[in-house]
């Protein structure tokens, strides 16, 4: 039977896509592989992130997006507006919290500069001697998982889910696993590192992460994420091993705690020299952790692009196929606004932001076209 749209990947960024596109009014087909991808690995944080202009513009929308939906979410979805602090460990980190805070602030985000006392009112179990830090209050957390699922769950008439594996993509159709073809208008591919199964053309590598969790401990009052100022450098980082402190606490009492980045490397296996990196890092800052215990690690793998931008919209070789990966670990911030792009370019409605910087056409020569 033929639909409106098929989707490849159930995962945050499929699930908004399907949502979006179905309250258009068109049919949603999902088709998931269930082989486990980033949304069921990563942390659930959303943040505004600024380094690159199009990582801001996304970041920040999708973020007031989730939050004017966030009254709306099952309790499963475990939706908090959770502040982050971004911490500085010394004076050269305070200036880039100031150049923050220049820029989030004139870009209408709400946040402020702390100075020792502040932040260590806010959150006292932290290492002594750090500089202060930037808070950024629009920011938030959530369970992705269960996010994903209420996205599809919104339209039961308009979005079917099956969990069947796509193995070949053309022009309006897909073939699953048994061998049969299933027809659409269009496709939107939306299977984190996978996407390169079908287009190997697309510049999107892996890049490991690990994370752990703790057992409840309702007495520590955590009420903002913490991360370090040098994960944003960490997030930029081409090569090696990178470990950077970022520590959030969850609505059952746990805290979650990452985060490495690690390229070359697709074994899913936790790795104990990058895993003590990541719980050494954590205890630097937040050392009351070292008497806590550690019931879980895992890791997952992000989809990252050269630039750092994700690829939304059109494959510039194909007239019906869209795509929406390389997300790396802004999938769950960016996932409604990723949504809104595709349905905005598949429905041909204006844009609530500039799309161009997330055209997959910045990573090919002009002129060549399929189908």
């Amino acid at each position: 039977m033929k639909t409106d749209v098929i989707v490849i990947g159930a995962g945050i960024i499929g699930a908004a896509c399907a949502y979006e596109l179905a309250k258009q009014g068109l049919s949603v087909q999902v088709f998931d592989a269930r082989v486990g991808g980033a949304t069921a690995a990563g942390m659930g944080h959303l943040v505004i992130m600024d380094d690159l202009q199009p990582e801001f513009d996304l970041s920040y929308w999708s973020v007031q997006l989730w939050h004017e939906l966030g009254a709306n979410l099952s309790e499963s979805c475990a939706y908090r507006k959770t502040p982050t602090l971004w911490l500085a460990s010394d004076a050269d980190e305070m200036q880039i919290a100031q150049e923050k805070y220049q820029r989030l602030s004139q870009q209408g985000v709400r946040c402020r500069l702390l100075n020792q006392a502040e932040m260590y009112a806010i959150a006292p179990q932290l290492k002594s001697g750090l500089f202060g830090a930037l808070e950024v209050l629009d920011d938030g957390i959530l369970y992705a998982p269960c996010a994903a699922e209420w996205f599809l769950q919104q339209f039961p008439d308009l979005i079917q889910v099956s969990n069947e594996k796509v193995q070949a993509v053309e022009e309006r159709r897909v073939q699953l696993a048994d061998g049969s073809w299933q027809e659409a208008d269009y496709i939107v591919v939306a299977n984190g590192i996978h996407v390169t199964d079908f287009f190997p053309e697309l510049p999107i590598e892996p890049k490991k992460g690990h994370l752990a969790i703790t057992d409840r401990y309702p007495e520590i009052k955590l009420s903002h994420t913490l991360v370090a100022l040098a994960y944003a450098a960490s997030t930029q980082a081409s090569s090696g091993i990178s470990v950077a402190c970022n520590i959030q606490p969850r609505p059952t009492g746990q805290l979650f705690l990452g985060s490495s980045r690690q390229f070359g490397t697709v074994d899913p296996k936790v790795e104990p020299e990058v895993f003590v990196r990541v719980i050494q890092e954590a205890v630097d800052y937040f050392p009351e952790l070292e008497n806590l215990n550690i019931i879980r690690a895992w890791t997952g793998f992000r989809a990252a692009s050269p630039d750092g931008i994700p690829l939304i919209g059109p494959h510039p070789h194909y007239q019906s196929i869209y795509l929406a990966a390389g997300h790396e670990g802004l999938g769950v911030t960016t996932a409604t606004g990723t949504g809104r792009l595709i349905a905005s370019h598949i429905c041909q409605r204006d844009f609530e932001i500039d799309p161009t910087p997330f055209l997959a056409q910045r990573f090919f020569a002009e002129g060549v076209q399929h189908g």
